[in-house]
């Protein structure tokens, strides 16, 4: 395994751990839930939108180490966006973890480290599950998210 993937590793693992902006939100004036049923994860997003502006997040739920890692970093990596920066990065991470497109993203970006996920089509569906359960929130969907 190269540094590179051993450091992505350790990354996803350390959100594991200790994952950030995790417990509800009270202030939350958009929320959505998600549900993986291929293998039990589950998600709540909570932000809070502000001219705009996600000015605070967070998520509460229970999954696989690529779920609540990939739930993490999002929340580390959106907080202080505005939508359209939010959707573009949406579509970025989308395409990482999907198609294996590696475009606007370099490896300062915190969502490259699930570059590799591409590689495993099982875990796809796991690390994609916080982002779009995001943007059904952002786009005040009233519906559980599945990604099946």
């Amino acid at each position: 395994m190269s540094e590179l993937s051993d450091l992505y590793q350790e990354v996803i693992l350390d959100h594991t751990r200790s994952p950030h902006h995790y417990g509800p939100l009270p202030s939350a004036t958009h929320n959505a839930k998600g549900h993986n049923p291929l293998c039990g994860d589950q998600v709540t997003i909570h932000l809070h939108l502000e001219d705009d502006t996600i000015s605070e997040i967070s998520f509460e739920g229970n999954g696989c180490a690529i779920s609540k890692s990939s739930a993490s970093v999002m929340t580390d990596a959106i907080v202080g966006k505005t939508r359209p920066e939010v959707e573009a990065m949406f579509k970025r991470f989308h395409d990482l973890v999907t198609l294996g497109v590696k475009a606007g993203i370099d490896e300062n970006d915190k969502i490259s480290v699930f570059a590799g996920v591409f590689e495993f089509p099982t875990r796809v569906k796991c690390a994609i599950l916080a982002w779009h359960t995001m943007k059904s929130a952002l786009d005040s969907q009233n519906k559980i998210v599945a990604t099946e």
